[in-house]
């Protein structure tokens, strides 16, 4: 009676990570959602810097949230 041969340490098989896409109720990523507050926080963030555009920042993040993500 013959046992099987054990594994090389290392030598498992290598399981590809799957990437988890996020994916909105309007059915969107996250980097396409909300394009038009995303541009205004954008704009604000490159012209006043971040402390200065917390209203911008917020309505861009409340507009991800309605869409369903889940972001801080």
């Amino acid at each position: 009676m013959s046992t099987p041969a054990a594994a090389a340490p290392g030598a498992e098989a290598a399981k590809p990570q799957q990437a988890t896409v996020l994916v909105g109720k309007s059915g969107k990523k996250i980097c396409c959602a909300c394009p038009q507050t995303k541009k205004e926080r954008d704009e604000c963030i490159v012209q006043n810097g971040p402390e200065a555009c917390a209203d911008k920042i917020e309505a861009h993040k409340k507009c991800l949230r309605e869409d369903g993500f889940q972001v801080d």
